[in-house]
């Protein structure tokens, strides 16, 4: 089963962010404009797990989760993978509030993870809505440009989410176990 660990934020967030991508989206432009029903803040892409590896990481991460207060955050900003506006492959929105504290959850889980036996990347984490991907390198300084005084309201995450992944022609995602940070 391929898994992630996940925050889902809240429906009226993500449609303010929709609003803001939609007014820089233009037909023809070569992207994947990713479904606003699909956005969600990946803290931990864990891959294939089977069975065995997936009960003993379930009571590691409900472990985890519960030592961490819930976090105050906001979407703010854009950016992208790699950071060469011009010769990216992937368009982001940003976070702003307590991404300190967001990113010490995602590192515990992270370890929680290895502890389990699941192989996880070891790169900076940096917390993101993906907007639109491109299969070769795109020019998205425009789009970045636009999107860089995009804000939302804050609210608070008080929830972590084990996420489904099932591929095909666009990913569906189906939530199989949650946790309340806290």
């Amino acid at each position: 089963m391929r898994l992630f660990l996940a925050i889902d934020p809240p429906d009226a967030l993500l449609e303010r962010v929709a609003r803001a991508a939609a007014a820089v989206r233009t037909d023809g432009d070569g992207l994947r404009w990713s479904r606003p029903e699909d956005w969600h803040l990946t803290l931990v892409f864990l891959g294939e797990v089977d069975d065995e590896h997936r009960a003993d990481l379930e009571k590691r991460i409900a472990a985890e989760v519960g030592r961490h207060e819930p976090l105050s955050l906001a979407v703010r900003g854009a950016g992208t993978f790699p950071g060469n506006d011009t010769r990216a492959r992937v368009l982001w929105a940003g976070f702003e509030g307590d991404v300190g504290a967001l990113g010490r959850l995602a590192a515990d889980l992270r370890r929680a993870a290895r502890k389990s036996g699941i192989p996880v990347e070891r790169r900076p984490y940096v917390p993101h809505l993906t907007l639109a991907r491109s299969r070769t390198p795109a020019d998205f300084s425009r789009h970045r440009s636009s999107l860089r005084s995009m804000t939302t309201p804050f609210w608070t995450a008080e929830e972590v989410h084990l996420v489904h992944s099932v591929l095909g022609g666009s990913p569906r995602y189906r939530t199989v176990a949650t946790w309340p940070l806290g």
